[in-house]
């Protein structure tokens, strides 16, 4: 690492909801900052006013704050190197244009959509079907290269629309170390004369891109791998303006899990999952679901995405976001794309909703049920069924016999395990547990086991129906600590009005 400061930025363009990946490429660029003592800077890229969405630097914003990867620096937040807004830049990205065609780096170009449209149309009918603009085809195209310096000037004072293009030298390769994958090398005879500067007075994402990392002294540029193809223009950028390169490190693409293609916006609901952190609704009206809203804890969802592409170089898969800083390389970022596991995606909120305090899920909790439960009440239930759960909204719907007195009865435990003398058993049971004084889980666990010894009987013949009678359930957490929870009263009364129901039920 070199002895210049670490800031790193994510740049998103506002042109629909943050897609996974792209929360994976900010949490990488966050942790790094984190790792080095260095900045994490947010910068919206709208160059390309065509495409901007309504709302959506607000849903970046809230989604970043909601995975707790907050920038240091961006839109709305103090720094020294804003605006972190491209289009609030607009202003100064005229004189870098200039300055490389002053230099010979850069030329304007008149060539109109439609003269551009019928030359790729004449190339594909002369079997040229991936034609550009380029070292070769410049040479026969309307521009400051081949017209007139007067015929220019005159072009530009009266208005004619024109580009500024990046003016590709011939035939010579561009190196660069990229910290995941090496040594790139890429010859410029396999790349065009890119545009830097479009008519309508904006820069385009290549020339803006350079210039703000370069005047927000960006040390690593860290993004996803379909930036890959324009790392040698912007290295040649760097040339031409003579200044230091930033470190270039190009993250893995994330997979469907069906397949080997890149997971889209569209596979998410498709496939049964979210592909976004947080819910967002279009213009239409047409909503994708969020992991938010899902239930997911924010830890969970930035394990699971730290680990698409990374791993520690240890067994440790459970990380909170501080050992995720403690452990993050780039180093340890992997070249191959990442497949997509919404399987392993449920287990990361399982471990983390097992590792939070009952006191927390309980605030939780009261927030999804109706009735005013007492805080000790609500811990103590989801002490009991948090390792039952992946989320918080499991607890009061597989535990809703905490809530409410069972309205049906598991079938295939009534039929399996309700037999002739079944209700003799469980009525006496019931007048047994009215006569305890204390009724903990300790009193009735012990009173339990002497009525089997009383009646010689095993834990299978009454159990079971027991279980039945207070929950509705053929399965659950220890039916002591259940019992002793509802209390004495609200046990004994659902017992005995579901012998009745069942007996009902058998006749």
């Amino acid at each position: 690492m070199s002895n210049k400061p670490v800031r790193v930025r994510f740049a998103p363009s506002p042109t629909g909801p943050l897609h996974m990946g792209g929360v994976r490429t900010a949490l990488y660029n966050y942790l790094f900052a984190k790792k080095n003592n260095g900045t994490f800077i947010l910068r919206i890229e709208d160059t390309d006013q065509t495409r901007f969405v309504e709302g959506t630097q607000e849903y970046i914003i809230d989604a970043l704050n909601w995975c707790g990867i907050s920038p240091d620096e961006g839109p709305g937040i103090a720094g020294n190197h804003g605006p972190y807004i491209q289009s609030e830049r607009k202003s100064m990205y005229p004189k870098y244009a200039e300055e490389l065609i002053e230099k010979g780096w850069a030329y304007y170009a008149f060539d109109t959509a439609e003269e551009l449209d019928a030359m790729r149309e004449q190339a594909k009918s002369m079997k040229m079907p991936n034609w550009q603009y380029n070292s070769i085809t410049r040479s026969s195209m309307k521009n400051s290269l081949t017209l007139p310096a007067d015929d220019v000037n005159a072009r530009i004072a009266n208005g004619e629309p024109y580009v500024i293009r990046f003016k590709m030298p011939r035939n010579t390769d561009v190196r660069f170390e990229d910290v995941i994958r090496g040594w790139v090398v890429v010859n410029t005879n396999n790349l065009d004369d890119k545009v830097l500067y479009k008519s309508d007075g904006m820069p385009t994402y290549h020339l803006a891109n350079i210039v703000d990392d370069h005047t927000m002294e960006i040390s690593h540029v860290i993004r996803g791998e379909e930036w890959l193809p324009s790392a040698p223009l912007h290295v040649l950028l760097y040339e031409a303006f003579g200044w230091d390169c930033p470190k270039f490190a190009h993250l893995p693409l994330l997979l469907r899990p069906d397949g080997n293609g890149k997971l889209s916006k569209r596979d998410g609901d498709r496939l049964g999952f979210p592909v976004f952190p947080t819910d967002w609704t279009t213009s239409e009206g047409e909503l994708y679901s969020g992991y938010r809203e899902k239930g997911y804890f924010p830890g969970a969802f930035i394990n699971m995405l730290a680990f698409l592409g990374w791993n520690p170089g240890t067994p440790q898969e459970i990380f909170s976001l501080d050992e995720l800083v403690a452990s993050f390389s780039l180093e340890r970022v992997a070249k191959a794309g990442a497949k997509f596991d919404a399987e392993k995606t449920r287990w990361f909120q399982q471990q983390y909703l097992r590792a939070t305090s009952d006191e927390i899920l309980a605030d939780e909790l009261a927030l999804l049920i109706d009735g005013n439960y007492d805080k000790t009440f609500l811990t103590a239930v989801c002490r009991l069924m948090k390792e039952r759960a992946t989320f918080i909204s499991d607890i009061p719907k597989e535990g809703d016999y905490f809530f409410t007195e069972p309205r049906e009865y598991d079938e295939k435990t009534l039929r399996k395990k309700w037999k002739e003398d079944t209700t003799e058993i469980m009525s006496s049971w019931s007048n047994k547990l009215a006569t305890l004084e204390q009724f903990s889980t300790e009193n009735i666990e012990q009173s339990f086991k002497q009525y089997l010894e009383d009646i010689n009987k095993g834990i299978g013949a009454v159990l079971p129906a027991f279980r039945l009678l207070l929950t509705g359930k053929g399965m659950g957490p220890s039916m002591f600590e259940i019992c002793a929870l509802l209390g004495k009263e609200e046990s004994i009364q659902r017992m005995d009005k579901g012998i009745v129901k069942i007996q009902e039920l058998i006749k």
